[in-house]
């Protein structure tokens, strides 16, 4: 019995749809912060031309002010434009990665809206228990890999930054629009750097991620007998399979009515279609059978299909009536069924000597 409650099991599929329900994802933030920052650059480097633009004609507007008194409203005129230019700058950029973080979300776990986490828990600001989770193993691996993370990418970048320093002197000589295009280069540089390294952390976090998130969700064999037993026992599910099922077999149905040789009619409510295949059955099998709306689609299957439908209202009640899908007439009604089926392969034969 302690076996059974050791969890070594893998979560079953309800199992995880219940914590996804429950807000509970496995989602990395470092692979979100990979896409923010990447496409954040990326956008950077398309509205440079642009951003380079609005930056030189501020530039531009802030010259020429030199000489002009500062008084209150051209302070407030000053503070509009650099307002104005700098949402002009901004508002885009911000969008596009609010958007690319969405994404980034939604990439590693598919749309899943849940309103369960925004409901106040109140355990949570028991400040015992908060001053205890401050000091968890758990807490300390994380600080550590938040460090070691932000000192190995701030280290390469200082590495990088350091060189670009050197070239300050004779980068001050150059003109401003000079200066923007050094500075857009030796950016992307450090960005693509910066990036490779995040980029390979993360995925080392998303891994690390996914391997916790279903290690905490492994059940015991004794939770998923009880699931297994819920499960069967809960009358949507079982709703739910018998609709399946009965989609599946009226499926596997219409696909016989081509094969029929004829189809009984009542002529509106009924319809059963017969096939006789002497090679593998004594006597004819009802393959399709239905009333009102399914009759209407196996009639019309079998006129699409060129399969003979007669009307003979007592053959046809009797028939759905009597016969399960897939069995044989019984004896009682062979005479009927053979009296339609040798009119059936007469008229084919009239039709054929006829083409």
């Amino acid at each position: 019995m302690a076996d059974d409650q050791e969890k070594t099991e893998e979560p079953t599929a309800k199992k995880i749809e219940d914590a996804r329900a429950d807000g509970n994802v496995a989602k990395s933030q470092d692979i979100v912060g990979v896409a923010v920052l990447f496409v954040a650059i990326l956008t950077l480097l398309v509205m440079f031309d642009f951003i380079s633009d609005r930056v030189l004609l501020l530039s531009r507007y802030y010259f020429s002010l030199i000489g002009t008194p500062l008084d209150r409203e051209g302070m407030l005129d000053m503070a509009i434009v650099t307002f104005r230019e700098s949402l002009i700058m901004i508002i885009p950029i911000t969008l596009i990665v609010a958007i690319a973080g969405v994404l980034g979300t939604v990439a590693q776990i598919g749309f899943n809206f849940t309103t369960k986490p925004l409901m106040p828990n109140f355990s949570k600001i028991d400040p015992i228990k908060g001053i205890g989770n401050l000091f968890t193993v758990k807490k300390v691996i994380e600080s550590l890999k938040i460090t070691f993370k932000s000192m190995t990418a701030l280290g390469v970048g200082f590495m990088f930054f350091w060189g670009y320093m050197e070239e300050l002197p004779t980068v001050a000589l150059f003109t401003l629009q000079d200066q923007m295009g050094w500075l857009r280069d030796k950016a992307i540089v450090l960005a693509a750097v910066m990036l490779i390294i995040i980029f390979i952390y993360s995925l080392v976090d998303l891994f690390i991620t996914r391997k916790e998130y279903f290690d905490k969700l492994k059940m015991s064999l004794q939770e998923i007998k009880d699931e297994y037993k819920n499960m069967e026992g809960d009358p949507h599910i079982k709703a739910k399979i018998r609709q399946i099922q009965m989609q599946a077999a009226r499926k596997r149905m219409m696909s016989a009515v081509p094969t029929a040789d004829v189809v009984i009619t009542n002529p509106t409510h009924y319809a059963v279609a017969i096939k006789y295949d002497e090679t593998k059955h004594f006597a004819p099998v009802v393959v399709a059978k239905g009333v009102d709306n399914i009759a209407i689609q196996i009639k019309k299957v079998a006129r699409e299909n060129g399969v003979h439908i007669v009307q003979n209202p007592p053959l046809a009640r009797s028939l759905y009536k009597e016969v399960e899908l897939d069995r044989a007439i019984p004896d009682m009604m062979f005479a009927a069924v053979a009296e339609v089926l040798a009119y059936v392969y007469k008229m084919g034969k009239k039709r054929k000597d006829h083409l």
